[in-house]
């Protein structure tokens, strides 16, 4: 198979002395998916954004064809034929599908105005050509997060590139979503287009690629035919050691009731019931795992749980505590809570990691504020950010750096810090391993088991239905805004669960 890139002996150092890629020499061919996997932080984003022109790199070469090339803008790179999607989508929601694939590109007519009509036939011959299901005049708002990720790709096709960077496409997906993804790059890649795929998820490596580089602390350590390696081998690369992927959960003497929901419904404004009639209860040392087919009720009831949208009917309480008309403070006193959307509602980009270890915390912990709660006690806060970036291994330059600097894996492993430290009976997870690493989802797990041993009650949705099995204690399925099932893990099966999932009652 004939080699299109070689990237040769790439060093990228980000200041003062953070070495991100460190000599990595690297090829990919024509027509093949090639995946590249790593912890959080061994460089594999970066050396893809140095290929992409968003990054440039100190040392090395980049030669495209046989040809020596160094895009300095990720406009050069694509007027090459390279292209990347992003993990978070980058659209326009109020425009239509076409608008945003279009946009920036658009055809015009004689006049120097935009041809809407030629406009409409280029993206439907590209929808068409590579069987994307998509209608071109939805507007990008009132579409999934799935045919969002299409449009993305689109977007890329459009301007003929042959290359396709993908950075974790599959995070934001469902389960049953990544399936038709791989069918349509499957499709690409039989097209002549070669694909490079970020991925933390190694059974989807393992289904997709051709081959895998793997790199661990900024170096390649190999570059493997997916048909001759396993997950353990990959897992073992990754992380310099043997990662079990099997649980650690062992039955424990539950409690007393912690956190309970009483016939929760909830109705939107368009008088559509999205919860209806939910009850809930999480004892000491237990685990309750959340299972459902994302637009199933999940977004409602955490949105519920922590007072970000009203109770209509029902009860929410932690500890004999009435939390049901409580504001958002009132419950962070009970409820510790890390968000599937760190970007919106797990933290503040802009602001340092610092100011967003402190969160909550700096309300709730006298030890963070001085003179009477008058001024910030910044010396505490600093040790308090050190000790949640040893523990949960943050790989990061300075805490006063923005936080959108950080890695999508070292955002959630700051949040997660942030929330299980606090001193709460009740912790709510929405998808908290989603962008981790492999490592970092077994220290996760064990994280979570431990405050199990403590006796917090934990309540854990994930669309990760083995996640849920090697953890949760009992699994509630919810189907249509209904709890359709509440299974205790060892009597139940993927293959059980999965079927709820999509009829909402048994066989």
């Amino acid at each position: 198979m004939q080699i299109l890139i070689e990237m040769k002996e790439i060093i990228k150092v980000f200041p003062p002395n953070v070495v991100a890629v460190d000599n990595v020499t690297a090829d990919f061919r024509k027509g093949e998916i090639h995946a590249i996997v790593g912890e959080n932080g061994a460089g594999k984003s970066t050396l893809m954004k140095v290929l992409y022109g968003l990054e440039q790199y100190n040392q090395g070469e980049i030669f495209l064809s046989g040809q020596s090339v160094n895009f300095q803008n990720p406009g050069e790179a694509i007027a090459h034929g390279i292209g990347m999607v992003h993990q978070e989508i980058l659209l326009i929601p109020q425009y239509t599908v076409w608008e945003n694939i279009v946009l920036g590109a658009e055809p015009v007519n004689f006049l120097g105005m935009i041809d809407r009509q030629r406009a409409r036939q280029l993206v439907q011959k590209k929808v068409d050509e590579f069987q994307f299901n998509l209608n071109i005049d939805t507007k990008v708002d009132d579409i999934s997060v799935a045919a969002a990720q299409k449009v993305e790709i689109l977007k890329l096709l459009y301007r003929n590139v042959s290359v396709l960077i993908l950075d974790e496409p599959t995070a934001v997906l469902t389960p049953q979503e990544i399936p038709q993804l791989f069918n349509e790059l499957s499709r690409l890649r039989d097209h002549g287009h070669t694909i490079l795929f970020i991925s933390h998820h190694l059974e989807e490596v393992l289904t997709l690629s051709d081959r895998i580089t793997v790199m661990r602390k900024g170096k390649k350590i190999d570059t493997v035919q997916a048909s001759e390696t396993s997950k353990t081998d990959l897992a073992q690369m990754m992380v310099g050691r043997t990662v079990l992927f099997t649980s650690h959960r062992e039955k424990s003497t539950t409690g007393k009731q912690v956190f309970s929901i009483e016939n929760l419904t909830y109705i939107d404004g368009v008088d559509h019931k999205r919860l209806e009639n939910i009850n809930i209860h999480v004892h000491e040392g237990e685990i309750v795992g959340i299972a459902g087919v994302e637009g199933n009720g999940q977004f409602e009831l955490v949105n519920s749980i922590m007072g970000l949208i009203p109770t209509k009917q029902g009860t929410i309480q932690v500890n004999g505590v009435n939390l049901t008309k409580a504001d958002i403070l009132e419950r962070r006193k009970y409820i510790s809570f890390v968000s599937q959307n760190r970007g919106k509602m797990g933290a503040a980009l802009k602001a340092s990691i610092l100011e967003n270890v402190m969160m909550t915390h700096h309300r709730l912990n006298p030890q963070f504020t001085t003179w009477n709660g008058l001024l910030l006690n910044d010396q505490y806060a600093r040790k308090f950010t050190g000790q949640i970036e040893q523990q949960f291994s943050v790989v990061m330059d300075r805490m006063d750096n923005p936080f959108r600097s950080l890695s999508g894996g070292n955002q959630q492993k700051v949040i997660l810090g942030r929330e299980l430290r606090l001193a709460t009976p009740f912790v709510l997870l929405d998808q908290p391993t989603r962008g981790l690493d492999v490592g970092s989802i077994e220290y996760v797990h064990d994280l979570i088991l431990k405050m199990r041993e403590q006796k917090r009650a934990i309540l854990l949705i994930s669309a990760d239905l083995e996640e849920l099995f090697r953890i949760a204690d009992r699994i509630l399925v919810l189907h249509r805004g209904k709890i359709a099932a509440d299974l205790p893990t060892d009597q139940t099966d993927i293959e059980e669960v999965g079927y709820l999932l999509l009829e909402g009652k048994e066989r």
